[in-house]
This record gives C-alpha cells, structure tokens and sequence, in this order.
C-alpha cells in the first residue's frame, strides 16, 4: 500500500512539474524515460499522462511489440513496448514485484491514442542540463529512425535519446501493428 501511495505522490509531484514547464517559454524541457536499459526524451508537448499498472488485454495476430490494448481513463489505448519496437534487447526477466509497470501515452494533441510500456520514469530535463554527444563510441553508431532526434548526454555522461512521438505516430512501421 505505501509503494501505491509514494508511486501517486510522484505522479502528482511529476504533473505539477510538467504544468509549470509548459507554461515556461523558450527552454527545450523533456521527460527521460528509461527503456532496456537505454535513455529516452520525450519533449513535454508529446508526452501525455503517466499511469501505473493497466489490464492489457492482448489482441491476436498483432505484432509481438504491440501488447494489446488498455483502458486509460475510459478511452482505448494501443499499449506498444516500446523497447521491443526499437528492437532493443531485454535487460532483464521482467519488470519484478516491486517495480510497476508504467505506461506514458501520448499527448491528446497528437490525436493517436497510444502509450508505451516503460521500464522506468527518470524525470525532467531541459536544454541547460544536455549536451551534445561526440560519435566516438560504438554505440552512438546505431541506425536510429527517422522519429529520433538527438543524442544527447547529461552533466554524468549518461546518453539520452531524443523520441519525436509526432513523427513515431505517421511512421509506417509503427502504424502497422499485424502480423
């Protein structure tokens, strides 16, 4: 019961947060997400609403990186794992039983009710706290799609990838969830 109250405190302390960097003029600001073991940015305008564990029910003969679908705040949402989309290899077992799953759906501005399945929130960041990152490692060499943006490293040298959730919602991969 404490991990449900201390996980609702966070989502309300992160949505007041979120309220205030909007209305904020000028400054990039982004939310970080943590998917197999990877750093991703979401700006704000894209970003929708931040929910803890969901019944997902699975639809057959959908790809295997679309979990299936799942009623947040009385609408349907297509719930996409977001690391097994990018091909990413799983970090682990599975989200063990004192880590919630979480979903963050896209901005309603986007008009496509979709969230992703994430491993874990990791805060704000905004353009004063990234950096650009030099291309020497070998894991700066991946191919990432056009839906990417920059890459990025913070003030402890951790890489961050920028997702630009308005171009992931038109790319033909995404938008064909059949097998």
């Amino acid at each position: 019961m404490a991990h449900k109250q201390a996980l609702h405190e966070l989502q309300n302390r992160l949505a007041e947060r979120l309220l205030a960097v909007r209305t904020q003029a000028g400054a990039q600001s982004w939310l970080a997400i943590e998917c197999a073991g990877q750093g991703f940015l979401i700006s704000l305008q894209e970003a929708g609403e931040i929910f803890s564990a969901a019944a997902v029910v699975a639809l057959p003969y959908a790809q295997p990186w679309c979990l299936g679908v799942a009623n947040l705040r009385g609408q349907l949402h297509t719930v996409v794992d977001l690391g097994a989309f990018l091909g990413l290899p799983p970090t682990g077992p599975g989200a063990s039983a004192d880590t919630a799953v979480q979903l963050l759906a896209f901005s309603p501005a986007l008009e496509i009710n979709a969230a992703f399945k994430i491993d874990r929130l990791a805060g704000l960041r905004d353009e004063t706290q990234m950096f650009p990152q030099p291309f020497a490692s070998s894991e700066n060499a991946r191919s990432w799609p056009d839906f990417a943006g920059a890459r990025l490293q913070d003030e402890h040298g951790r890489a961050w990838q920028e997702l630009k959730l308005a171009a992931l919602a038109h790319h033909e991969a995404f938008l064909k969830i059949c097998a």
